[in-house]
């Protein structure tokens, strides 16, 4: 412990959630796409382990991904900024734009990650609760953050800020301000046209594309502003292997968009189905859904379920409560999970 800094020894850290050992679960509780990857990927990953390329450095800016990224999205591919995982471009962000003792600012309740960056650099945080109807108040009551967050789809609700209000936003600022579309994908509208010199969307290939196991993700801004995040980055923060796998993930957009078509009829069910069984359900945006039961504790749900070996997601937020995050997984998975919440009701005269 000697010579920790203070704030580290502080703080709480964050909790990611829980990876069980064995294959005997039906894990729903961190937002995995629940399908493959791309059959591309599997054949970019061989083509590279039999190759040289692994005793060789990967391309520091991943060129290859950026070029067929950006064709796919059609964006300038210099807009584009590569990060192990969306967190590292998270962690990129604090450090570019926030001194010791700076302000980061939040929506709440949103993903707790937010804070421990934060607290990692030593600088305050400050929560702007959304609205009743999950939208951004306006005029917004933090004006002085040196950066701020929103999670848009959000997590844990799935909500989604309307265009108009993510405008008002924006336009009533000056501040730096990242736009976290780890769940943009699912989502009806995404806000990548809005990137600039001070608009920073962060994507993720953990949920749409089916590698959470490979690390990897980005960051879309004004290539201005990419220049400098890249002097923050580490110089190779994404290997040879994630690499290929996210060039020839983005470039298969039928997978893709067969995939997603499967996780949103699933989310569609999953949310009238557990309506039908007395919970309340926020709408949503994302590869997850949000669920309250109005009688039983979240947090014994959750462990009744686990004993059946089904994990979901408990999270309890200071000044807004908890609730149930259920990861969409296949119908099969659904399925199970719906018998044995209905089970639970039953077995409570419910």
């Amino acid at each position: 412990m000697v010579g920790i800094k203070d704030n580290i020894r502080k703080m709480a850290g964050y909790v990611p959630g829980e990876q069980p050992r064995g294959s005997d679960f039906i894990k729903l509780n961190t937002n995995e796409n629940p399908y493959p990857p791309s059959p591309k990927v599997l054949e970019a990953i061989r083509s590279h382990l039999t190759s040289d390329k692994l005793r060789k450095y990967p391309e520091p800016l991943g060129e290859q991904f950026r070029q067929t990224a950006g064709k796919v999205l059609k964006i300038d591919p210099e807009s584009i900024l590569i990060g192990n995982g969306s967190d590292d471009i998270l962690t990129i962000l604090i450090r570019a734009f926030v001194p010791e003792m700076g302000l980061v600012a939040s929506l709440h309740p949103s993903y707790i990650l937010y804070r421990s960056l934060a607290e990692i650099q030593n600088a305050q945080f400050e929560l702007i609760p959304f609205t009743p109807d999950w939208q951004i108040p306006i005029p917004c009551p933090c004006q002085n953050a040196n950066i701020q967050f929103l999670a848009n789809p959000n997590s844990p609700t799935g909500t989604m800020v309307s265009r108009a209000n993510l405008l008002s936003w924006l336009n009533q600022n000056s501040i730096p301000t990242v736009i976290d579309e780890a769940y943009g994908d699912f989502a009806d509208e995404n806000a990548l046209s809005l990137a600039s010199d001070r608009v920073i969307i962060t994507r993720s290939f953990s949920k749409s594309y089916s590698l959470a196991g490979m690390r990897i993700g980005f960051a879309v801004a004004s290539p201005m502003l990419i220049r400098e995040l890249i002097k923050v980055k580490d110089s190779y923060n994404c290997d040879v292997l994630s690499l290929a796998a996210a060039a020839a993930a983005i470039a298969d957009q039928d997978y893709f968009l067969e995939c997603r078509s499967k996780i949103i009829t699933t989310r569609k069910r999953l949310e009238l189905s557990l309506t039908h069984l007395g919970f309340q359900v926020v709408p949503s945006q994302a590869n997850f859904v949000w669920a309250k039961h109005p009688v039983i504790a979240s947090n014994e749900i959750y462990q009744q379920l686990k004993i059946k070996n089904i994990l979901i997601r408990y999270m309890n937020y200071p000044s807004f409560g908890d609730g149930l995050r259920i990861s969409v997984g296949t119908d099969a998975e659904i399925d199970q999970l719906l018998f044995y919440l209905d089970t639970i009701l039953k077995g409570l005269n419910l």
